[in-house]
């Protein structure tokens, strides 16, 4: 089969098309025909790497949507059934294998391209609305990086929740009626959210800040977090560390929380079942969708890191098996 590897953590030269075995299952396995696999921002990030030795080749990649090729015996899977999974091994291949607690079916009603989108800013921004950050009608949120794959789904989210007022933060103003269109109230730039949304609440301030960011807009979101407001961290996008002190908390009543789907996947999988189910039906029946920026060959994975990097998109890039 055809797959992406790299042999050493780099730029996107890193990554080659190469021919490899077909992967064999253990038991609670499944080998998956793959349909498209989506680019996620985690993917640059382990390309990149760190300094020395990695556990070398490596494929990269988080999730994809395809046909079942082979089920153990006594599986609730059949070859042949259409499904969305979360691969052991990375993604970036024409067969790829999970374990079956980290593979759901998937309605005729869905088709590939969106399913692929959907895993793994689906479920993370259903936990994050729903558990983590626990919106409520009366809640002004922010949702930071408005314009990419969670952004985009943690907006529909919260309308879907009625939220009064969602806010949602690009790095420029070019994004705005992409980010209107999803249901956000008001767009604002990184440079000015902070002043913005205090003007906006007068000086109240935001309930609940959903930030992948890091680094400097983490300092902002507690210029403008509400005493008892929640601060729900999830990545760093920015490279960069994002700096608070007890000080910012304890007299405020306020509250940073912090979650991670790959912790999730590996040790708790059963928490994502529901999960699963909830977010397929949003997307089956419509109610939740996520615009595809662009879809590249598998050969052409450079091409898909490349414009993932240059943030000029809006949406989910794909790449076609």
């Amino acid at each position: 089969m055809k797959a992406i590897l790299q042999n050493e953590y780099g730029e996107v030269n890193v990554l080659t098309y190469a021919d490899v075995e077909i992967p064999s299952i253990e038991k609670n396995e499944l080998l998956i025909k793959a349909a498209y696999t989506s680019v996620n921002y985690a993917d640059i990030k382990k390309r990149i790497g760190k300094k020395g030795k990695g556990n070398f080749p490596l494929m990269l990649g988080l999730d994809v949507s395809g046909t079942v090729e082979k089920a153990p015996e006594n599986s609730t899977f059949s070859p042949g059934d259409r499904v969305v999974a979360f691969p052991k091994n990375g993604s970036y291949a024409e067969y790829v294998v999970a374990n079956e607690n980290l593979v759901f079916k998937i309605p005729d009603a869905l088709s590939m391209e969106q399913a692929a989108a959907m895993p793994t800013v689906s479920f993370l921004s259903y936990i994050l609305i729903f558990e983590i950050g626990q919106v409520k009608p009366t809640d002004t949120i922010i949702v930071h990086s408005a314009a990419g794959g969670v952004g985009s789904i943690l907006i529909q989210l919260a309308k879907i929740a009625n939220v009064s007022k969602i806010i949602g933060t690009v790095g420029s103003l070019e994004k705005e009626s992409y980010v209107l269109g999803l249901g956000a109230d008001f767009v604002y730039t990184y440079d000015t959210f902070s002043k913005e949304v205090l003007k906006l609440t007068n000086n109240i301030g935001a309930n609940v800040i959903f930030d992948s960011c890091a680094g400097n807009i983490t300092s902002k979101s507690l210029e403008c977090l509400a005493y008892y407001g929640n601060l729900v961290q999830f990545g760093n996008s920015t490279g960069k560390t994002g700096n608070m002190s007890t000080s910012d908390v304890h007299s405020s009543c306020r509250t940073i929380s912090g979650f991670s789907l790959g912790t999730t996947r590996k040790f708790h999988p059963e928490r994502l079942r529901a999960i699963a189910d909830n977010v397929i039906e949003l997307f089956s029946s419509g109610k939740v969708s996520l615009p595809v920026a662009q879809v590249f060959d598998l050969k052409d994975a450079r091409l898909a890191h490349a414009l993932i990097e240059s943030r000029n998109y809006k949406g989910k890039i794909l790449i076609k098996m």
